[in-house]
C-alpha cells in the first residue's frame, strides 16, 4: 500500500520497522565509534610517538589538532552538499574505508611529515561520516525522538574513545610493544565495517514538507543553504556553545595521558589506559545519553531545556576539572576528570538535535556539515593545537610537566565562554522553534 504524505509529517518514520530503524542507528553509532577511535588514538599514543620520533609539544599539538581538523572541516561542506542529493550510505561507506586505511597507514610513518600526511588523510575521510549519518537518522526518527536518537548516535564518541584506550592498553603491553601495532589494529577493522554497512543498509527516503513548485524544481545551492542557516540565532548559539565546550574536551582527551605520565612518574600506563577506557564507556557515555533523554523530556514542557541543560551541567563539571589539576593524588585527579566527562557529555544530543530540528528539511546534511565546520575549526583545530603551542612556549621557564599543566588550566576560559553562550541561547530557542514548526519540522 502506498504511503500517504501528510504535510510536515515524515512518512518514512512510520513506514520503517522499529527493529530496522534501531539497526541502522546501531550501525551508524558503531561507524561513529570508529571515527573517534581513529581520531583519539594519536592522543593516547602521544608519549610513545614523542619518544620514537623525537617530537616536541608544539609538533604534537599540530598533529592532534589542525592537521586533522583543517581538511576535515573544509571537506565537510561539499560532502554534505553531495549527501543532500546522492546516496548517503555510499558516502559513509567510502569515507569509513578512507579514514580507516589512513589510520593503518599512520603506523608506517617513519618521520613527522609522513605522520602528518596520514593524519590529513584521516581527516579527509572522516569528513564524510557525520553529516550524511545525521541526515539519515533525521529521516528515520520523528522530531520528538530526534534528540534521543542523536544522543545514542553520539555514544559513538565515548565508546570509540573507550575502545581506543582498551586497544592501546592491550597492544602496548605496558609500553613494551610498538605504537605502530596499535595503529594497524584499530584501522583495518574499519574497512570491514564499511562493507557491512554498504550491504545491509538501504538508502532511506528523504522526509519532505509541502514545497512550492519552484522549490520542488531545484534544491538550494550551498550559498543559499548557508544563508538559511545563518539566520537562525539558536542554531548559532548551540554551535558556538558546543564548540567552546569541545575546545576544552578535545584538548583534554589528546593531552591528558601526556600530563599524567609526566606528573606522576612511575605510574602503570596500562592501568591508567584501562581506567580511562572505563570512564569514557561509563561516566561519559551516561552523560551523553542522559543529556539527550533529559532534554527531550524537559523540552516537552520548556524548549529552553535544550540550552539550559548543557549550561547547568558545565557549571558543575568545570570546577571539578580545575581542582583535578591541583591535587597531588593520581586517582583523585582522575575521579574529578571523570565528573567533567560526565557533565560535558550532556551537550552533544541537544546540540545536534537543534542543528537538525531548526534546519529546513532539504538542507539537513548541510546544517550538520556547517555545524561541524564551526565545531571542529574552533574545538578540534584549536584545542589540541593551542594547548601544545602554549605548553611548548612555557617549557623553558616551567619545565615540561608544569608547562603542560598550566596550558590545561587555561582551558577554563573556553569552558566559561561555552556556559555563557548556552545561557544566551536559552533566550532565543522558543522563537526559533516556533518558526521551524511554522514551515514544518
Amino acid at each position: 500500500m502506498a504511503q500517504t504524505q501528510v504535510e510536515g509529517i515524515p512518512a518514512q518514520t512510520s513506514g520503517v520497522s522499529v527493529s530496522y530503524r534501531n539497526y541502522v542507528l546501531f550501525i551508524l553509532t558503531l561507524v561513529y565509534a570508529f571515527n573517534f577511535i581513529d581520531r583519539q588514538i594519536i592522543g593516547i599514543l602521544s608519549p610513545f610517538i614523542k619518544a620514537d620520533l623525537g617530537l616536541d609539544d608544539a609538533q604534537l599539538g599540530w598533529l592532534k589538532g589542525i592537521y586533522f581538523a583543517l581538511l576535515y572541516t573544509v571537506m565537510g561542506i561539499p560532502i554534505a552538499w553531495l549527501a543532500d542529493r546522492y546516496s548517503r550510505v555510499n558516502i559513509i561507506a567510502i569515507s569509513l574505508t578512507l579514514w580507516s586505511g589512513f589510520t593503518a597507514a599512520s603506523g608506517l610513518a617513519a618521520n613527522y611529515m609522513q605522520l602528518a600526511i596520514a593524519r590529513i588523510g584521516v581527516g579527509i575521510g572522516e569528513a564524510g561520516g557525520s553529516p550524511p549519518s545525521h541526515s539519515i537518522l533525521s529521516d528515520l526518527f520523528p522530531k520528538e525522538k530526534r534528540a534521543g536518537a542523536l544522543a545514542i548516535y553520539s555514544l559513538g564518541i565515548p565508546f570509540g574513545v573507550m575502545l581506543a584506550f582498551f586497544a592501546s592498553a592491550f597492544f602496548l603491553q605496558g609500553g613494551s610493544a610498538d605504537w605502530r601495532t596499535v595503529m594497524y589494529s584499530v584501522g583495518i577493522p574499519g574497512v570491514l565495517l564499511a562493507l557491512l554497512l554498504k550491504f545491509t543498509i538501504k538508502e532511506p527516503e528523504r522526509t519532505v514538507t509541502k514545497l512550492s513548485e519552484q522549490e520542488e524544481a531545484s534544491k538550494p545551492s550551498v550559498k543559499a543553504s548557508l544563508k538559511q542557516l545563518l539566520k537562525i540565532p539558536t542554531w548559532w548559539g548551540m554551535a558556538l556553545g558546543i564548540s567552546f565546550g569541545s575546545f576544552g574536551n578535545y584538548a583534554i582527551s589528546t593531552w591528558i595521558i601526556d600530563y599524567y605520565v609526566r606528573a606522576f612518574a612511575g605510574l602503570d600506563i596500562t592501568q591508567l589506559l584501562i581506567v580511562f577506557g572505563i570512564i569514557n564507556g561509563t561516566a561519559y557515555a551516561l552523560g551523553v545519553w542522559l543529556g539527550g533523554y533529559i532534554a527531550d523530556r524537559w523540552g516537552k514542557h520548556n524548549k529552553k531545556a535544550y540550552a539550559l541543560l548543557p549550561a547547568i551541567m558545565l557549571i558543575i563539571g568545570v570546577p571539578a576539572f580545575y581542582v583535578s589539576l591541583q591535587v597531588q593524588d593520581l586517582w583523585l585527579s582522575v575521579g574529578l576528570m571523570a565528573l567533567l566527562l560526565f557533565t560535558s557529555g550532556s551537550y552533544l544530543g541537544p546540540s545536534f538535535a537543534m542543528a537538525q530540528t531548526l534546519a529546513p528539511v532539504n538542507v539537513r546534511a548541510m546544517s550538520t556539515a556547517l555545524f561541524f565546520f564551526v565545531l571542529n575549526i574552533i574545538a578540534l583545530g584549536g584545542g589540541p593545537t593551542l594547548t601544545g603551542i602554549i605548553s611548548q612556549s612555557l617549557v623553558p621557564s616551567l619545565g615540561e610537566t608544569e608547562a603542560l599543566r598550566q596550558s590545561l588550566i587555561y582551558l577554563v576560559v573556553p569552558y566559561v565562554i561555552s556556559i555563557a553562550v548556552f545561557l544566551w541561547t536559552s533566550t532565543k530557542i522558543v522563537k526559533d522553534w516556533e518558526m521551524a514548526e511554522s514551515r514544518g519540522l
